[in-house]
């Protein structure tokens, strides 16, 4: 039986090929894209109960280890050319790539049994709505309330009471 290592014979996944982990086959280690990274790559350590993700930013080497529960779910994420199954966690930096291809078949059996692996929810992103937009804290809107900033100031008003009617008159 192989292991997808990087020190074994075999190219490790990730390494120009389209990414393929094999779930039954952990544990795995292999390197993903990170933009945030030097030279732009991570080291991830995939095992059933916990990840280890390694990577280098502005030199300084860092190994940041989470649980597999602190995962929210799988995901199926792409387009309809490529598609990407990804281990989601809320900190998008610490989300992980398992697998990615064209064949839906594919990603469906894949999807299933990842999830069934690390015990997380199947997440469809696809149907998932935008969060509506929070209103902006800034020093301007403190100042005076929206409403007040349509109201006239320099006006009073008067009430006066004529035949049985009221009026509202308005006086500069």
């Amino acid at each position: 039986m192989r292991r997808q290592t990087a020190t074994s014979g075999i190219a490790p996944a990730g390494s120009g090929r389209s990414l393929r982990l094999d779930p039954l086959s952990l544990p795995v280690r292999f390197d993903a894209h990170d933009p945030r990274a030097d030279g732009y790559t991570r080291q991830i350590e995939l095992h059933r109960e916990r990840v280890v993700l390694r990577r280098a930013v502005r030199g300084m080497q860092m190994a940041i280890n989470v649980r597999v529960s602190d995962f929210t779910g799988v995901a199926l994420r792409g387009n309809d050319e490529a598609q990407t199954l990804v281990l989601v966690h809320r900190d998008p930096s610490l989300s992980v790539p398992l697998l990615v291809s064209t064949d839906g078949d594919e990603l469906a059996e894949a999807w299933a049994i990842w999830s069934e692996l690390f015990a997380l929810p199947q997440l469809d992103e696809g149907a998932r709505k935008p969060t509506p937009r929070r209103r902006r804290a800034n020093a301007i809107r403190a100042r005076r309330p929206k409403f007040l900033m349509r109201r006239r100031t320099a006006m009073t008003r008067e009430l006066s009471v004529h035949r049985e009617e009221r009026e509202i008159i308005a006086r500069d």
